[in-house]
């Protein structure tokens, strides 16, 4: 068989070869020049899809003060749904006459006496345990319940505009102007009886605005993107506009300022009740034993210090997570 002239481009016909695109023939003496693509065959099947929160999940990752907020975050949800697999103690149960402010037993590792005792001879730990269910729930209740308000309000508002706008906006800055704790005292205080779901509702109500005007700046951003304008153009609707493509494009900053303020309605829950218009007996809740204890600081500081501590590191744990994801929902800070 005759070689292949490769001066002729027509006769030559190379043997493929890994990474080469094609032959281009090139020069004055017509030599055939490789080219070789900078691209791999199977590179687009290795890269996975990038997108907002695809990016924002790897970054998370590598952040320790993420890791850590959400460790204890797990660990607190852990408890407060199943208290009784961190102690057997209960936390209702007084004996005046052999635990009166008890000091704490060290070598009671995880026992009813680890942390000592109250004034009504209850286990400080076993309070503090059982405490995480009303702080927690408030929290998240109370966090979902203004998301979904304030979530809705800002939409409506900054999507359809005009007169729709100006009146929602002038509603939110009415609840903007009453202070979360005081309108909370004044609400609160016209139940007579007052659980978990009485101050969830008293805080959702109050505490909207915030989200609202959040959700607000986000969408009017969005809703001028090209992919909303050619949506409506096709003739999409205002329910598919709004909850297929601006809502999932608008609800990141959303998210961030939910779960920062998820840390301070659980503050503010223990506040009411250490000013005894929050949560009542027979709940176990931290600020309760917090205003118990005020009154023993001086003979029994550990009264104090351990449900003050639980309080302060649940607080502390959702601020860090939203801190966190803040930081990795936005390119700026990254």
């Amino acid at each position: 068989m005759p070689e292949p002239d490769i001066h002729d481009e027509e006769s030559y016909e190379p043997h493929p070869k890994p990474g080469v695109v094609r032959l281009d023939y090139a020069g004055e003496q017509g030599m055939a020049v490789e080219q070789e693509t900078l691209v791999e065959p199977d590179v687009e099947k290795r890269e996975a899809a990038r997108s907002l929160w695809g990016d924002a999940w790897r970054d998370l990752r590598r952040r320790p003060i993420f890791l850590l907020s959400a460790l204890l975050i797990l660990l607190l949800v852990i408890m407060a749904i199943f208290p009784g697999a961190f102690t057997d103690a209960d936390p209702r149960q007084a004996d005046l006459v052999h635990n009166y402010l008890r000091r704490p037993d060290w070598s009671d590792f995880f026992g009813a006496g680890w942390f000592g005792y109250d004034a009504q001879g209850r286990s400080i730990y076993a309070r503090v345990v059982y405490g995480a269910r009303a702080s927690i729930t408030v929290g998240i209740f109370v966090t979902a319940t203004v998301t979904l308000l304030g979530g809705l309000t800002g939409m409506a508002a900054g999507y359809f505009g005009g007169s729709i706008d100006a009146l929602l906006s002038r509603i939110t800055d009415i609840f903007f102007g009453i202070p979360l704790l005081l309108g909370a005292l004044v609400l609160l205080n016209a139940f007579a009886t007052r659980t978990v779901w009485t101050v969830v509702v008293a805080l959702g109500v109050l505490g909207w605005t915030q989200i609202a005007r959040v959700m607000r700046g986000a969408v009017l951003t969005v809703k001028q993107s090209d992919y909303v304008v050619a949506g409506r153009a096709l003739g999409a609707g205002t329910g598919r506009l709004m909850f297929r493509h601006i809502l999932p494009n608008a609800i990141a900053p959303v998210i961030v300022v939910a779960t920062i303020a998820l840390g301070g309605y659980i503050a503010t829950e223990a506040t009411l009740s250490f000013l005894g218009i929050g949560l009542q007996d027979p709940t176990i809740s931290w600020g309760i034993d917090i205003a118990s204890a005020q009154k023993v600081i001086r003979v029994a500081p550990y009264v104090l210090f351990f449900p003050a501590t639980a309080l302060s590191i649940t607080v502390l744990a959702f601020i860090m997570l939203g801190d966190a994801v803040r930081d990795a929902l936005d390119p700026k800070l990254r």
